[in-house]
């Protein structure tokens, strides 16, 4: 049987490796055509994998005896720790001996190795991180996340471009629609950066451009693609993960400060339940960093094993849709 190999760094985040083997079991177990190669330290990947019943031609172990921590400098550690579970699965990718990599590890690790080791398709300015976050109607792809702090307005465009592709092979809806998230509606609104980019997605047709897009209005969901630089795109990021806790807590707080409201909380547990399933970060897998010759996936640093299997099934899915060809495809044709 071929199957779709995915690398894994076992040893990447604040739970690996006990969530991460479990998140990959819990995937294979889910999806027979996934083959998952579990990158970092033997001993330590075996210990989690005796815990449990799976197919065993489904994992294989790729040793890997260093760690890069969130502490070093990103791009060092990527020239220095050359036998580091992050760069041994880069390199997987980039030997064409996995379709994907996934981390919970070191976020600008990530970045600099997959931009480093797999590199950039050609014609890509700069690879973006793009997230999913819950809106009202469903959800709003969120570029850049934090890849590219200083960005040119070109570059915006490619973001747009992207993730319009991106969008239309997960969600099966074409033509998104796209907004550059700005502190206005009007076209006039913003800085330098925002108005120069502004004139260019406005006349790029091959996306759907709906204009500015204030912040406020991404939960609404009239917007399927918000577009920025990636110092705005994380703090929007960070934000919606921070109020989504908040507010779990502030409902919990409520519902609990007296005995009517504890009558209340269990009419309505149900419809709680699934609306924090709805705001769950951990439901929609990892970011991946578009515009490389193939997929990187930054998954959360505290992901634990439902982050971590949704995410692998998000490597399956990107790659069915043939979402990396597209960009080729799209931005070749461009020019």
């Amino acid at each position: 049987m071929e199957y779709l190999r995915i690398a894994v760094d076992a040893m990447g985040g604040d739970n690996g490796p006990e969530a991460t083997v479990k998140g990959c079991i819990d995937a294979i177990n889910n999806e027979k055509n996934i083959q998952v190669l579990l990158v970092g330290k033997e001993p330590l990947i075996l210990k989690e994998l005796n815990k449990y019943t799976y197919q065993k031609e489904q994992i294989k172990i790729i040793p890997a005896e260093e760690v890069i921590e969130n502490c070093e400098s990103p791009v060092m550690a990527i020239r220095r720790k050359k036998n580091s579970s992050i760069v041994v699965g880069l390199k997987l990718v980039k030997e064409k001996q996995a379709e994907a990599f996934v981390s919970a590890g070191s976020t600008g690790a990530v970045l600099a190795g997959g931009t480093i080791i797999v590199g950039r398709i050609k014609g890509i300015e700069r690879p973006a991180l793009a997230s999913f976050i819950p809106n009202e109607k469903g959800f709003t792809l969120l570029l850049d996340c934090g890849a590219n702090v200083d960005c040119k307005a070109t570059q915006l465009v490619q973001f747009a471009q992207m993730g319009s592709i991106y969008y239309e092979g997960f969600m099966k809806k074409p033509s998104p629609k796209v907004g550059l998230v700005n502190i206005g509606e009007e076209e006039e609104k913003g800085d330098m950066l925002s108005k120069e980019a502004y004139a260019l997605l406005k006349d790029e047709a091959s996306i759907n451009f709906g204009g500015n897009l204030e912040a406020r209005e991404i939960p609404k969901g009239d917007f399927d693609v918000a577009v920025c630089d990636g110092f705005v795109g994380n703090v929007i990021l960070k934000y919606t993960e921070g109020f989504a806790m908040s507010l779990f807590g502030m409902i919990k707080n409520s519902i609990m400060s007296n005995t009517v409201s504890k009558i209340g909380g269990l009419l309505i547990k149900g419809s709680l339940k699934k609306m924090m399933k709805t705001l769950d970060y951990s439901e929609y897998g990892g970011a991946p960093l578009l515009g490389l010759n193939g997929l990187v996936v930054k998954t959360h640093g505290s992901s634990d094993a439902k982050a971590i299997k949704n995410t692998v099934l998000q490597c399956n899915t990107f790659y069915t849709e043939k979402i990396n060809e597209k960009i080729k495809n799209r931005l070749s044709v461009e020019g």
